[in-house]
């Protein structure tokens, strides 16, 4: 079959329109990455307390070291010293903190899932209960505060549940099985 010319010149408006929709896209994606490459930067830069030099100290101290990030083992001692603090700063961070399951008995209020969110947990919709990383002693305490429990995961085995402990023995509140968010 023969396309008239008109049909040939709107199929080639349309294959136009996609590409430069194409292109929209690919300019967005790289102006994200660009701006999240940014704020690492910053945040690299608060992270190593420079933030309170003045812009020119600033600016020349990242100047200098533009000039040694031509020389592949200065940027291997960097890249090292960078990792050894990164790892050293997740020790310290995670220091004391074990596995926790907290359940509760009924939906909870905004502020107690705000209040489990800013002690590292995040709310398991499969399981029905909140768990994460937490130093024990902050979660019971949460736990108790809004009528829950929460109890130690062994590491060993999964499900083992020998050696949970329950916030619920503190504060008389009955243990469940199932939680709501």
């Amino acid at each position: 079959m023969v396309r008239s010319l008109a049909e040939r010149m709107r199929a080639h408006e349309q294959q136009k329109a996609r590409l430069a929709e194409q292109e929209a896209k690919l300019k967005d994606a790289e102006r994200r990455a660009r701006t999240r490459r940014l704020i690492e930067a910053g945040g690299l830069i608060d992270k190593a307390g420079l933030l309170d030099l003045d812009t020119n100290a600033l600016y020349g101290a990242l100047l200098s070291l533009r000039d040694g990030a031509g020389d592949k083992d200065q940027v291997g001692k960097w890249a090292a010293l960078g990792g050894r603090t990164f790892a050293h700063e997740a020790r310290l961070r995670d220091e004391g903190k074990e596995p926790v399951i907290v359940t509760f008995p009924a939906p909870l209020a905004k502020e107690a899932t705000n209040a489990l969110r800013a002690a590292g947990f995040r709310f398991s919709k499969i399981m029905h209960h909140w768990e994460g990383l937490a130093l024990y002693e902050a979660a019971s305490q949460i736990a108790a505060e809004h009528g829950g429990t929460a109890r130690r995961i062994s590491g060993d085995v999964p499900g083992d549940a020998s050696g949970s402990t329950s916030a619920a023995a503190t504060t008389g509140a009955e243990p469940s099985a199932r939680a709501a968010e």
